[in-house]
């Protein structure tokens, strides 16, 4: 079972800080051999929410909850990562589900925006978003803009 924090950056602890980095560091960086500026001053904005998913004591996902106008015109989930131990296992839709529904009570009437590896679109049309951009290179990955209305 997966207990879900979502939190503002001023309310996680140094612990829970360190571990939401090495998570995404651990995938995003080192996994996918992608080194990009990972630290891009936007997990401290105003508004911004981090969502952390626990099992048995360790972090095994979270996500990147940024209001409007900051990232996209819209609200954004960014920064989307399971640990590859729990991949499989039905986490990553956990997580997109609970970051949606926390977007939609956050900011309502609000669409929501993604960067998305292109090879996860088919994922992500399962949760109502569509493509509005055509494919495109971000630090060497292929992407695609996608938005949930």
């Amino acid at each position: 079972m997966i207990t879900w924090h979502l939190l503002p950056f001023s309310e996680l602890t140094t612990v829970q800080l360190y571990q939401l980095l090495k998570l995404r560091i651990d995938i995003f960086v080192v996994e996918q051999a992608c080194p990009y500026p990972e630290l891009d001053d936007k997990d401290h904005m105003s508004g911004v929410r981090h969502l952390l998913g626990y099992q048995d004591g360790n972090i095994i996902a979270c996500a990147r909850l940024i209001p409007p106008g900051i990232s996209y015109p819209g609200s954004s989930i960014g920064r989307i990562a399971t640990h590859k131990c729990i991949r499989g296992e039905g986490a990553g839709h956990q997580l997109l589900s609970y970051a949606i529904e926390q977007c939609c009570h956050l900011w309502p009437d609000t669409p929501i925006e993604i960067g998305a590896q292109t090879h996860l679109k088919t994922f992500y049309h399962q949760y109502g978003f569509v493509e509005t951009s055509e494919p495109y290179l971000e630090d060497g990955i292929p992407h695609i803009d996608m938005k949930r209305v």
